[in-house]
């Protein structure tokens, strides 16, 4: 089905100089700032950034995902989620590289393996892609899903790089903000997000950056992609909500880059603004990408959620969550900070 533009949204994605840009207005950080924060990076790393245990990763079959009910929803890290809906498979974001990082031998290192291997997944209907950066655009992974995968679905210009690596161009499908398309009875729309995109020291905001909606008849899941807090989180919840989940960004925060990653506080707003129903956070867990330790991500949009009556699930990586019959799960890194402890006082 071709891409159409849904006349009653707002505006498309705006372009200067082949550049594109954000909708607000969004501070460039200065060369000392960039400084200061690689230094900060590499040198003032908290220790405990990193978990010294093993994260728990519940193993996934091909059998056992072929069995699965419809409306299942998988962590396989970071912001790589596996979805089942009308008996096909739908992956967002797919990272299964070692590092987040241009060079496997340098770079933010997985905490835990994926719950299961990119040769091990059945059959892909579409890969849905938010942008270009490194923790969600994998090279590696992207050529095994080549032949797995019948489609791609991208932001402008992201489409291009895939067809560049060898991808059937047939199978690429490239999305200004506000435009959907339809694979299998499922409808996709790319919508804003609020933040920046390349992967080399020349090709920055040459590809667009998005979020999408995913509906399925009466079944609405939001994935945010990578964002700052901005009012699109609104105009999109008026527009397709209220969503039985959202997969949310929360982690790799911090108030030195406060326009392009959300804070737990701004995470659960966004998903207030979205009218979501149940609330998942993601972008945490698998690589060490601020200053923050691993675990306070969760930690804080638990308390948040709880305190604001939010339903939030934290299934463990390869655990089950159901949009039908959802539940919380279990505060699992507690229990590895539990062990963290225990190693200590022992």
């Amino acid at each position: 089905m071709a891409n159409s533009t849904n006349a009653s949204a707002p505006e498309a994605s705006r372009q200067a100089e082949g550049h594109f840009q954000n909708h607000a207005p969004v501070q460039r950080e200065g060369f000392r700032k960039m400084v200061r924060i690689m230094w900060n990076m590499i040198f003032h790393k908290p220790r405990n950034t990193r978990p010294t245990t093993a994260v728990p990763v519940q193993r996934l079959t091909h059998d056992a995902l072929i069995a699965a009910p419809n409306h299942s929803v998988y962590r396989l890290g970071h912001s790589t989620v596996l979805l089942k809906l009308r008996d096909k498979f739908w992956i967002t974001d797919p990272v299964f590289a070692e590092r987040a990082s241009p060079v496997q031998w340098a770079g933010p290192k997985r905490f835990h393996q994926p719950p299961i291997s990119l040769e091990e997944l059945p059959p892909i209907e579409a890969v849905i892609l938010s942008h270009d950066h490194y923790d969600h655009l994998d090279y590696q992974a992207v050529l095994k899903l080549a032949d797995k995968a019948k489609y791609f679905l991208t932001p402008l210009g992201v489409g291009d790089t895939l067809i560049k690596w060898g991808i059937d161009a047939s199978k690429v499908r490239q999305l200004d903000w506000w435009q959907d398309t339809e694979v299998d009875g499922i409808q996709f729309i790319a919508t804003p997000s609020q933040h920046f995109s390349g992967r080399g020291l020349f090709d920055g905001n040459s590809t667009l950056w998005a979020s999408w909606v995913m509906i399925d008849a009466d079944t609405r899941i939001f994935f945010s992609g990578d964002s700052g807090y901005f009012d699109g989180f609104k105009r999109i919840g008026e527009q397709y909500g209220p969503f039985d989940l959202t997969l949310m960004e929360t982690g790799a925060y911090n108030v030195e880059w406060p326009h392009v990653h959300m804070q737990p506080e701004q995470t659960l707003q966004a998903h207030i603004d979205l009218k979501g129903r149940w609330l998942l956070p993601i972008h945490n867990g698998t690589f060490d990408l601020s200053m923050h330790a691993w675990f306070e991500p969760f930690d804080r949009i638990l308390a948040l959620a709880w305190e604001r009556s939010v339903s939030i699930t934290t299934p463990q990586m390869g655990e089950a969550f159901n949009v039908m019959y959802p539940q919380r799960g279990s505060a699992w890194w507690l229990e590895v900070e539990q062990q963290v402890y225990e190693q200590s006082v022992g």
